[in-house]
């Protein structure tokens, strides 16, 4: 027998033969790039742990504690809503397969907003699944450049995310088929400019019976960088009246359950754990969650408005003095 460094050698060199072999698979990389964590003040309570949840019907929650992510299963397959943070893919991909199902069945991934905490994770998943990305034309111009766009309110302030290289674009109120259920895009911008969310029919069984309207709202939250004016500046006219009229049409939607994208945005969170604790009637049967969801983003919005208004006032009356 040879000696073992020249065992070693001839070891070493076989697997690299076998590497270069036709057909041969490359090793998963030690580190992946697309699970990489991304830094944030928030990250750790956003990736919180959290049980996955079947929320009613076909439509299960599998997301973790501080970002939604929401499961469709389809006669045809799955279909995914968001992805959370990098960081969060694993978790993600547990709770699917604790559920039953399997991560390649995913067709396809839709996304609310082009923020790395709600799309971080989309690259990773559709790699992984082979999943089509959806988005909106300006949702997907961020997710392809794996940045906001620069007209983004929060624009210079919001960390890079791992880029998604095939995403199709999706128009409003255009319906995506897959199977028995029929997911309709609502753009409702104002948080990102590409800001989508999405409604479905939830039915508890095979006939289409006891059937309750799902929306998958997006963050509708005025948060915004501090040079960044809702009221209009030198780059952009008063967004307001805009920003108004979604939260409006978002309040109008047939909506008998809320998952809102930060889940404690909406009460999710809570509903969560009472659904998990056997709660009954389901806690997020509540005809009135879109209208009260909107209430408060409008509040949001109105004290941003407030905000503007006094730091416009007050550098006016500073520009008098000088």
């Amino acid at each position: 027998m040879p000696p073992f460094f020249l065992r070693k050698t001839i070891l070493g060199i076989a697997l690299a033969t076998i590497a270069l072999l036709p057909g041969a698979h490359a090793a998963t990389p030690a580190i992946d790039p697309l699970t990489q964590p991304i830094a944030s003040p928030y990250a750790q309570q956003w990736n919180r742990p959290q049980q996955p949840a079947r929320i009613h019907g076909d439509t299960y929650y599998v997301g973790v504690g501080g970002l939604s992510v929401v499961l469709i299963h389809t006669r045809a397959g799955l279909i995914l809503i968001d992805g959370a943070l990098p960081q969060s893919v694993a978790a993600i991909k547990e709770h699917i397969l604790e559920l039953g199902f399997r991560v390649e069945d995913i067709k396809f991934i839709l996304n609310t907003e082009a923020h790395f905490d709600h799309s971080g994770g989309i690259a990773a998943l559709a790699r992984d699944s082979g999943a089509q990305v959806i988005a909106s034309p300006l949702g997907a111009q961020a997710l392809r450049a794996g940045a906001v766009l620069d007209t983004d309110p929060q624009a210079g302030e919001i960390e890079s995310m791992p880029a998604v290289e095939n995403v199709r674009e999706i128009g409003d109120g255009e319906t995506l088929r897959l199977g028995d259920v029929a997911v309709t895009a609502r753009y409702t911008p104002g948080h990102t400019p590409g800001s989508t969310s999405w409604t479905w029919l939830s039915c508890e069984d095979a006939e289409g019976k006891e059937c309750l309207s799902v929306v998958f709202g997006a963050s509708l939250s005025a948060v915004a960088a501090d040079d960044f004016h809702y009221l209009g500046d030198a780059q952009h006219a008063d967004l307001t009246p805009a920003f108004r009229r979604v939260i409006g049409d978002f309040a109008g939607l047939p909506c008998d359950i809320l998952i809102s994208a930060h889940p404690d945005h909406s009460g999710a969170d809570r509903k969560l754990t009472q659904l998990l604790e056997g709660a009954s009637p389901n806690p997020f049967i509540d005809a009135q969650a879109c209208r009260k969801y909107a209430a408060i983003n409008e509040a949001k919005l109105d004290a941003r408005i407030a905000k503007e208004k006094a730091a416009g006032a007050a550098g006016a009356a500073a520009a008098s003095n000088e």
